[in-house]
């Protein structure tokens, strides 16, 4: 399409989209920690985050929102050798102990404390700027981590607050959308991950409880996928040994939204890896359940909750990669790959 490439000369930004230089593809996923999470936020088990968007997990007050990204570090670190992390803590509550008592090298995490959303978009962008400008063969993998979002307060708030004012602060919202469109075509560019955290809130007034997500419509709008989290207990017997974190796609750019897995988080193992694969492979008949106990491929029968304590005995390489062919189907838009592969194996 050479006349395209005439009509567009001069202009930097400009490239074909089949070269690839297109800022919103990206070259790879980052692993979560989970089968089921990654898959439902990419669409693959073997997937996870996208390592150039703006991905959020907001929820409740102890919902896991901080350890999902320290898990999410953690692989970003073990993937890149010589990577290092950006790390915004709006609340302080980040220590070194909690990050490498999760196997996180604290020598390669830069914490920033950014008093003001306008001070966290001037920090960010200037270092965005910097990474950018960095000659490629120097660059190392870079990821940012903002941590949380609905803690940071607009210079005005503050302001208002040492002068003892009690207005009402109306540019917050305004601030944030502006803050994200800064930076997300920024972190495209120059192939940096922004994962984030944000509190969620009771709508006032809705017929339906509902949960909304704090800090206006800016996030919505910016980030590829937010995930909802929940949380119940989980016992065994009377001891609570850990949580079931339900997790949902309130936005995905990359995979169906309002599909929901949970995954398990055991306070002495930390997130299971196998959790919430069963359900999977139930549905589609990869495991099949005969009355109260599943039937696995040697026809053995065993109750789910042998299978939940022993996984890798029974997800095989085998069962996983045909989880991971089912997970396209139950996490992503259309069913045309699946229907290509079997016409094809027919023919």
């Amino acid at each position: 399409m050479s006349f395209l490439s005439d009509m567009t000369k001069g202009i930097d930004t400009a490239n074909l989209l089949s070269d690839g230089g297109n800022s919103s593809e990206f070259s790879g996923t980052i692993d979560t920690g989970s089968y089921i999470l990654n898959a439902l936020v990419s669409g693959s088990i073997y997937g996870g985050v996208p390592n150039n968007k703006i991905v959020a997990f907001a929820g409740e007050s102890a919902t896991g929102k901080t350890f999902f990204v320290l898990g999410v570090i953690k692989q970003f670190m073990e993937d890149n050798a010589t990577g290092g992390v950006i790390y915004f803590d709006t609340e302080a509550a980040v220590t070194k102990k909690m990050m490498e008592d999760r196997g996180i090298d604290s020598s390669r995490v830069v914490i920033v404390e950014p008093s003001s959303i306008e001070e966290f978009r001037t920090d960010a962008t200037r270092i965005l700027t910097s990474y950018i400008d960095t000659p490629e063969k120097e660059k190392e993998p870079m990821m940012m981590v903002l941590d949380s979002l609905g803690m940071l307060s607009s210079k005005k708030e503050l302001e208002d607050t040492e002068a003892g004012t009690d207005k009402r602060d109306m540019t917050k919202a305004q601030l944030l959308r502006g803050t994200f469109r800064v930076l997300s075509l920024k972190l495209a560019k120059a192939n940096v991950p922004l994962m984030l955290t944000n509190h969620v809130y009771d709508v006032i007034g809705s017929y339906f409880p509902q949960k909304e997500i704090s800090g206006g419509k800016g996030l919505k709008y910016a980030a590829s996928s937010i995930i909802m989290l929940g949380k119940k207990k989980d016992k065994d017997g009377t001891e609570i040994v850990g949580n079931i974190i339900g997790c949902t796609t309130h936005k995905s750019r990359f995979t169906k939204e309002n599909k929901k897995v949970e995954v398990k988080l055991s306070f002495d193992k930390g997130l299971d890896r196998y959790y919430g694969l069963l359900e999977l492979a139930e549905k589609y008949d990869i495991i099949k359940k005969v009355s109260t106990r599943y039937e696995l491929p040697d026809g053995s029968k065993v109750f789910g909750k042998a299978i939940n304590a022993n996984p890798e005995k029974v997800f095989t390489k085998d069962i996983l990669d045909q989880l991971d062919v089912v997970a396209r189907k139950e996490f992503m838009y259309g069913e045309f790959v699946e229907e290509t592969e079997v016409e094809n194996d027919e023919v």
